[in-house]
């Protein structure tokens, strides 16, 4: 068998992935990442909707090659229509296409130096006294041992990495979104604003989403947890609606319980929806995967130069992401699991609320007078206070 030796194999060549090489490489330590598909960026999975402060994370500027159309903010839609919109902050980005940009990014980390093995599966990971040392995989119908001093698991829902290196990553089935998507041509949107959509009727224990990416052409999915109906269902049931043709279909699932408990282990790294860091509420994960990612290859470069590898220095990079988003995580998790409470009676009442007050000076005596008028917000309130 072949044996090859690196410092630090990143495992997964998507944004987790090429980002954790990318910072890894520029701290001049010699970095493989293996990505087991043939191209890197395809398939999609993702709404493709960014932040500006994303490329802040990445020190690079948006390319023109990839970003589809600029946001300046959302409508929002309460499952009877009432619409409610958002400028700026957090509704302000770029659409993007992720396959340009998903590929740009990986071929920045090979600039940095990072080496890159395509279409090669990792089938297990090397495992010595207790730590891990490399992987075993298998490119173009060979098997390789490849030894490294640290593994960064950046592959994907469907991990089995962080399982082999002894990390718990149970995902609750009812706490995983699934979603589908098309790409669709000749829709009628405003291009500068996303679309949400809310209702059990549309979107169950979810929402619907629409992101445009210029010229007619935009992202059309749907995200839900229900037994009743799969997420192909509803999203046929609204596009058949349309007059607008679609040219891409993508399936896929996003964890929404919040991030794993842990995140290191000896010789041992989980970035991204492997580690369920995405956001619980939007199910986004570009921008904390990316700012997690980062800050595993920083701290995975860090302990080949100290020639540490052990538990109890990798821990520095759960300390770190969680001191960066850790809490803005553990609050849209408390805020999912009030959401799931919510019926579309409540959110029709929240949507009225929120349309017919001024919220810069809305007062505690007004948002009690409320939330006493509906029994189920008030009982939802008071187990989150």
């Amino acid at each position: 068998m072949r044996t090859l030796k690196y410092d630090i194999v990143v495992v997964g060549g998507r944004l987790g992935g090429s980002t954790a090489s990318l910072f890894a490489s520029k701290s001049d330590v010699d970095v493989l990442m293996i990505e087991k598909r043939q191209e890197i960026g395809s398939p999609v999975q993702c709404a493709e909707g960014v932040t500006y402060g994303t490329f802040e994370t990445l020190e690079m500027k948006p390319s023109e090659r990839y970003v589809r159309s600029r946001i300046k903010g959302a409508h929002i839609y309460s499952p009877d229509r009432r619409r409610i919109t958002y400028e700026g902050g957090i509704a302000e980005g770029l659409v993007i296409d992720r396959k340009i940009f998903d590929k740009d990014l990986a071929i920045e980390s090979a600039r940095a130096g990072t080496d890159i093995m395509i279409k090669t599966n990792v089938k297990d990971l090397i495992i010595e006294n207790h730590k891990v040392c490399g992987v075993v995989a298998k490119h173009l119908g060979k098997t390789i041992e490849i030894r490294s001093d640290v593994v960064i698991g950046a592959d994907g829902v469907e991990s089995n990495m962080a399982r082999q290196a002894g990390i718990e990553t149970y995902k609750n089935p009812k706490k995983i979104c699934s979603c589908a998507q098309y790409e669709l041509v000749g829709i009628d949107v405003d291009p500068e604003y996303l679309e949400f959509y809310f209702g059990e009727k549309i979107a169950p224990q979810g929402y619907l989403w629409i992101f445009p990416k210029g010229d007619g052409v935009a992202n059309v999915g749907v995200g839900i947890r229900s037994s009743i109906h799969t997420a192909i269902t509803y999203l046929n049931r609204y596009v058949s609606k349309l007059d607008a043709t679609p040219v891409e279909l993508n399936i896929g699932g996003v964890p929404v319980s919040g991030p794993i408990k842990q995140t290191y282990t000896d010789g041992f790294l989980v970035v991204g929806d492997a580690a369920g860091q995405v956001d619980p509420i939007t199910g986004g994960g570009i921008h904390t995967t990316i700012s997690c990612a980062r800050i595993a290859g920083e701290v995975a470069a860090e302990s080949v130069k100290r020639e540490d590898n052990s538990s109890e220095f990798l821990r520095d990079y759960q300390d770190k992401w969680r001191k960066e988003i850790g809490e803005n995580l553990d609050k849209s998790v408390m805020y999912r699991n009030m959401a799931d409470k919510l019926n579309d009676d409540d959110m029709n009442a929240l949507a009225e609320f929120i349309e017919t007050q001024d919220l810069e000076a809305i007062s505690k005596i007004s948002v009690l007078k409320f939330v006493g008028k509906h029994p189920n917000l008030m009982k939802v309130l008071t187990e989150l206070l």
